[in-house]
């Protein structure tokens, strides 16, 4: 168990290893009740359309969006998704960021319109891999679309079921009252057993995100990075009206970003960790923003932010690793398409 944005969570249960296996080839199970859920009742479309940059009025009821909050200079306050339901709309931010996040959403919110943080009554659970809609215990998922959601039940207990992410396989997240999370957690676990479900801590959730060149806030990205330099440029909707970052980010998108975010294939043994590194002709072209060795690829993989000019795929590079320099090639992003890519996914917008 480790301290992660305040909450004790899972490193892991089995081992990493196993756990990122499962995730790939059958289904894992992630407890992420840290991750902050706020309800923002009433008529609230043109308030959270001010905050965020992708465009909410191609939404409809059922439907999420993945989203990021801005400040000013164009920095990312947060990455989140954002649910369109039949009474308004409800937020999933990150755990690290929950305190910060409300009081920024509370901060903007017009007078009377209430931002409600449900956080400790919803438990949030996350059923992931390629088998996840054959093996969870619901009805009626067929027709659920790529970032789709819909209230059901989930091995008998009353739940709000999403068909989102954060392993670049399909899965789902399941809300339900944090009184009831335990037997729907058995549940699931006991149907998935023979098929080889595991339960999956924080360790193999990292390994799968990263696998799927998916961005970690404080990590990959902070309010020092902007939405191009972290290759985010497409939930940016500049012609959806004014929001909180637009100025700042027509300046960038016109002269282009200083900087972007480039995915490093290591040698076996050589994990470039956070802040470490990268040089390119005996200069420095940036530092690593995550990394790790991927059991499933049978190598280690990482995430660097560079000068926006200096490396191309293909190109070779040095990683500082424990003290000496590893090469490392610039690969394409992500380093591995997942079963979400087949999912009924809509065009980003």
């Amino acid at each position: 168990m480790v301290d992660f944005g305040g909450w004790e969570m899972p490193q892991q249960y089995t081992s990493i290893r196993d756990e990122h296996l499962a995730v790939r080839n059958v289904a894992g199970l992630f407890d992420v009740s840290h991750m902050g859920r706020f309800r923002v009742a009433g008529d609230s479309l043109e308030f959270l359309q001010h905050l965020v940059t992708n465009d909410l009025s191609q939404l409809g009821p059922g439907q999420a969006q993945y989203n990021l909050l801005l400040n000013e200079e164009g920095g990312i306050v947060d990455d989140l998704v954002v649910y369109h339901g039949e009474e308004g709309f409800f937020v999933v931010v990150n755990a690290s960021n929950r305190e910060k996040d409300l009081g920024w959403f509370r901060e903007h919110a017009p007078s009377g319109l209430e931002v409600e943080d449900r956080t400790f009554e919803l438990a949030l659970i996350a059923f992931q891999g390629p088998r996840a809609q054959e093996l969870l215990p619901a009805e009626g998922l067929d027709g659920l679309a790529y970032f789709g959601f819909r209230r059901g039940g989930v091995a008998g207990v009353r739940a709000l079921i999403s068909r989102t992410g954060y392993t670049g396989e399909d899965g789902f997240e399941v809300f339900v009252n944090s009184d009831r999370v335990v037997e729907v957690w058995d549940a699931i676990l006991a149907r998935g057993k023979d098929a080889g479900v595991l339960p999956a801590g924080l360790g193999a959730r990292d390994a799968t995100r990263l696998e799927a060149a998916l961005r970690l806030w404080g990590n990959d990205m902070d309010e020092t990075v902007n939405p191009y330099e972290a290759g985010l440029g497409w939930t940016v909707k500049l012609d959806k009206g004014d929001f909180i970052g637009r100025g700042a980010l027509v300046k960038v998108k016109a002269e282009g970003p200083r900087r972007k975010l480039v995915g490093l294939k290591l040698e076996p043994g050589s994990i470039a960790r956070h802040g470490a590194a990268v040089s390119s002709g005996g200069k420095k072209a940036g530092v690593i923003t995550s990394g790790t060795h991927s059991f499933f690829l049978g190598y280690p993989i990482a995430l660097a932010m560079v000068e926006a000019a200096s490396l191309r795929v293909g190109d070779t590079v040095g990683v500082e690793v424990r003290g000496r320099e590893a090469p490392a090639e610039v690969v394409k992003l992500p380093f591995y398409r997942g079963s979400a890519h087949s999912a009924a996914a809509p065009t980003r917008s």
